[in-house]
Parts: C-alpha cells; structure tokens; sequence
C-alpha cells in the first residue's frame, strides 16, 4: 500500500498534507497532515490533535478517516488514497485497512513506529 515514486498528481495532494502538517506545529502538536482523495478530489483532511484533545487516538490518519466517514457516510472508504506526511503507526494502519482505504503514500519514514515496512509491515499482501 506504501508508494515510493511519486507521481505530480501525488505531488500536489502531499503538499497538501504538508501544509496540514504545519497546522499541526502552529498548535504544538507533532506535525504530521493526511489527505484522503477519490477519484481525483479531495474528500477529508486531517492533521495531529493528539496533544490539545488529551486523545492518544487523535492522529492525523484517524481525523481524515473520521472526517471522510462522516462525509461518505460510510466507514468503507474504497478506491481511496491517502497521503500522510510520516509512516503510520500500528494503530493507523489497522485503521487504514479497516477502512479499506487502497493506497497509502507517506512523505517520511517513521524510525520509531513505522508499520508500512520500516519497523514492521502490516500492509503485505495488500494490492
């Protein structure tokens, strides 16, 4: 699920995800930003608010994913990319393939606790 050449269109969705990132600093949250597209639109953002809402859950994947399930009214998010400015951690990736979100392109690996193949890889197997 994890893509290593990015593509222009993949250019244009992650520096979206950059500036969401830098939202996150503004409210001194690690920053991290997540975007989740569909056929070419952007359907839901996200960015860290793990520090300022007290939720250890509050990760930028897990906003855009609540966010886009409440857009699509549905938690089965298919045909969907979503771009993230670091490597999910465990918990979003279980999250991701829950939601069966497609793809997953990531600015910067996660040394600490990447889960799409730098510490371990949750995403094999997946198309």
């Amino acid at each position: 699920m994890s893509e290593h050449q990015f593509t222009p269109q993949d250019e244009i969705f992650m520096r979206r995800a950059l500036a969401l990132a830098e939202q996150a600093e503004l409210e001194g949250e690690v920053p991290v930003g997540a975007v989740l597209v569909k056929d070419g639109e952007v359907i839901a953002e996200g960015w860290n608010r793990s520090i300022c809402s007290n939720d250890a859950t509050a990760h930028a994947e897990i906003q855009t994913l609540r966010n886009a399930g409440t857009v699509l009214e549905n938690y089965r998010l298919l045909d969907t990319t979503l771009y993230v400015t670091l490597e999910p951690c465990p918990m979003c990736a279980g999250a991701l393939l829950h939601s069966r979100v497609k793809r997953v392109v990531f600015g910067a690996l996660d040394l600490n606790a990447g889960a799409a193949g730098t510490v371990l890889n949750l995403f094999v197997g997946q198309a």
